[in-house]
């Protein structure tokens, strides 16, 4: 029995492993890339780890003891799997079973989600997609803690250990239902603008004023704020059944065929959608291939690549 498995290097098993196969001192060091004296070397350590001579000269080379007979399957194994330790696993999505959960706002569902589990469910069929409300704060701890994988933020978002990609730069349209008395109109103007009542979507809940009311006060200008509503995605139901006028994303409308939308009156900074993930599953083939298919999803500019330049980190 070995002495310790603290002192015995791995080394050694390959050594012993050498000499077994080639029944020669001389040839395992020809195998092994070192020099027949350091061989020998190699093969007193093995002895004394053991507690055992292991090899015995003879006329053509050395044989292995009925000790080294015993240790030498177990000991190729070991190292057979220490080798596929050391393999990238190959990532197939038709066989994957796996969770994946992703934190993000319920205007992400509609951009991102929707069209990302529609592709996933076809390539992917037995992976699994949980989604959580995003509360930005937590995201760090989250995503350290594994409680997610991902996290659809805003692009000035930024933790320690933490990778991310771009998504897309999203624009904000003037939306409203396609009966509106505005839907008539080509180009909308300012004045109607301020006076048709609007929703405005507020992601902290309760505010009426926003980016557009901040474009509006530098000209001096304000609108009509009836409805504030914490809840994207029952804007356009509301739109649909009102004379209301709603500034929102534009991919939370482009697929709605009863909705109208036109280009704000005035310029309204939009944002920039960013996938998020920690270290941990950075070299993840399985993570890779989903980071890939969302952002293949959200049909992301060619320029916009996941780059080494794309990692934040802080000290």
């Amino acid at each position: 029995m070995m002495k310790s498995l603290r002192t015995l290097d791995l080394n050694l098993l390959k050594a012993f492993d050498a000499l077994c196969d080639e029944r020669s001192v001389s040839k395992a060091a020809e195998r092994l890339a070192i020099s027949q004296p350091a061989m020998s070397g190699v093969l007193l350590r093995l002895r004394e780890s053991f507690d055992d001579p292991l090899f015995v000269r003879v006329q053509r080379g050395i044989e292995p003891t009925n000790r080294a007979l015993e240790l030498a399957v177990p000991i190729k194994n070991i190292l057979n799997e220490v080798e596929q330790l050391l393999q990238t696993e190959q990532f197939n999505p038709l066989e994957a079973d796996m969770v994946v959960t992703i934190a993000c706002t319920d205007y992400s569902l509609r951009a991102i989600i929707k069209p990302f589990l529609i592709e996933l469910n076809r390539q992917a069929p037995n992976i699994k997609l949980a989604t959580v409300n995003i509360d930005e704060s937590l995201v760090p701890q989250q995503l350290t803690k594994r409680q997610i994988d991902f996290a659809l933020t805003t692009a000035d978002f930024q933790a320690a250990d933490t990778h991310f990609r771009y998504l897309y730069q999203e624009k904000y349209v003037c939306a409203m239902r396609a009966t509106h008395p505005l839907a008539k109109q080509s180009q909308l103007s300012l004045t109607d603008f301020c006076r048709y009542p609007q929703a405005l979507f507020s992601y902290s809940g309760g505010s009426f004023t926003g980016v557009t009311d901040e474009a509006l006060a530098e000209l001096g200008k304000q609108r009509n704020v009836v409805l504030s509503s914490q809840n994207f995605l029952i804007l356009p139901e509301i739109l649909q059944q009102s004379d209301l006028l709603a500034v929102v994303p534009a991919r939370l409308v482009q697929p709605l065929a009863d909705i109208y939308y036109l280009e704000p009156p005035l310029p309204i900074k939009g944002f920039t959608k960013t996938l998020v993930w920690h270290e941990r599953t950075h070299r993840d083939p399985a993570y890779i291939w989903l980071r890939h298919l969302i952002a293949q999803c959200c049909q992301a500019k060619a320029h916009i690549s996941e780059t080494d330049n794309n990692y934040q980190q802080k000290p």
